[in-house]
């Protein structure tokens, strides 16, 4: 563009133009082709050879939610499925500060000296109100975190338990397939979450803190009765007492429960992750059980019951997809929310209304 004062009415002066602007694109910059995502041969193949990185790329599929990875996600789990089942599941869970990071650390460490891989796969909260989720356990397992031959892998729960646990037991598939032969799954700490990883794992370790309670308070927990073993953490120091008071109440509170269908009588023991103190014992615990449950045949049965319970969870969660994702339903959900908000309708016959509208479109 001419400026102005270079006319014919502004004899004597001139401006110049300037320099020319530069791109504001370095044209320098080479711009690097799109990665082309593996085939499901080749995800397969890298998963049985133990490629980290594949099996990471894998473990991204299966937790998407556009259809097109879910199909090529299922048909790579399904080749994998002949390679699987060859590990100890240990779930972990406890409340929030019980220290399961920690000990996750210090008890990878301590089964990783005997050999073999470790996969750690923590359920990590999601916000509620940005649902977004830290992923921050990595930075808990200083140790584990650059051990060669452990995998830790954080997973947001994003407000559905029921459809992370599910796709938290097709990354067992996937890990046990890489050659994992220990996968520990760490819970939220809170509620649904700890029978969803009950039903996926072979050994449940709950972790309790001293002056949680009496063994009153343990008795109104229904958790308690879904664990294999209850270890109590931070047993050093001035808390030694203390942690030895809860561990007896503890056992008191078990006496209360009826036998578990193993045959297994849960073990209470103290320990201290901070301190490395009574990690042996509790690992001596689970091998002694895994050893157990093989002898009397309740292993290969849980773990029959679980490929069983999986699959009607699976049934129950597509039901659920396919009525809410069905374009009359979409339609007609806001109108009826707003009748039973009205008190014009109740919730029952609101809902009767909507399930008999989604089987009419079904039988078209």
């Amino acid at each position: 563009m001419e400026h102005p004062e270079n006319s014919e009415e502004y004899k004597g002066l001139v401006v110049n133009k300037g320099i020319e602007q530069p791109s504001s694109v370095n044209p320098y910059l080479k711009r690097k082709p799109k990665k082309r995502q593996p085939t499901v041969a080749e995800f397969v193949e890298g998963i049985v050879q133990g490629n980290i990185t594949i099996l990471s790329q894998a473990v991204t599929l299966v937790e998407s939610v556009k259809p097109e990875h879910q199909v090529i996600a299922q048909e790579v789990i399904e080749k994998c499925l002949p390679f699987s089942g060859n590990s100890i599941r240990v779930g972990i869970s406890g409340v929030p500060g019980a220290g399961k990071s920690t000990s996750i650390d210090v008890f990878g460490l301590h089964v990783l000296e005997k050999g073999g891989k470790l996969a750690v796969l923590a359920i990590d909260p999601s916000s509620e109100r940005s649902k977004g989720s830290i992923l921050g356990d990595k930075t808990r397992m200083e140790q584990l975190s650059v051990h060669p031959n452990s995998f830790i892998r954080p997973s947001p729960s994003a407000g559905s338990l029921g459809g992370v646990a599910r796709k938290t037991r097709e990354t067992i598939i996937l890990c046990e397939a890489a050659g994992f032969d220990k996968i520990f799954v760490e819970t939220v700490g809170v509620g649904q979450s700890e029978t969803a990883v009950h039903s996926m794992v072979d050994f449940f370790l709950l972790i309790q803190l001293a002056g949680t309670g009496d063994e009153l308070q343990g008795i109104k927990r229904g958790i308690m009765e879904m664990a294999d073993g209850i270890v109590i953490n931070k047993a050093d120091g001035n808390n030694i007492d203390k942690a030895n008071l809860a561990a007896s109440q503890f056992r008191n509170a078990l006496h209360l429960f009826p036998a578990p269908d193993s045959g297994w009588t849960p073990q209470v023991l103290t320990y201290s992750g901070f301190y490395n103190i009574g990690v042996k014992e509790i690992w001596d615990m689970v091998y002694e059980y895994i050893d157990f449950v093989k002898a009397n045949g309740y292993f290969e049965y849980r773990r029959n019951e679980q490929s069983k319970y999986w699959m009607y969870e699976s049934i129950n969660e597509q039901l659920r997809d396919s009525f809410y994702h069905n374009a009359k339903i979409e339609s007609m959900l806001y109108e009826k929310e707003q009748q039973v908000l009205g008190g014009n309708l109740t919730s029952f016959i609101a809902a009767k209304t909507l399930l008999d509208t989604y089987f009419e479109e079904l039988r078209k």
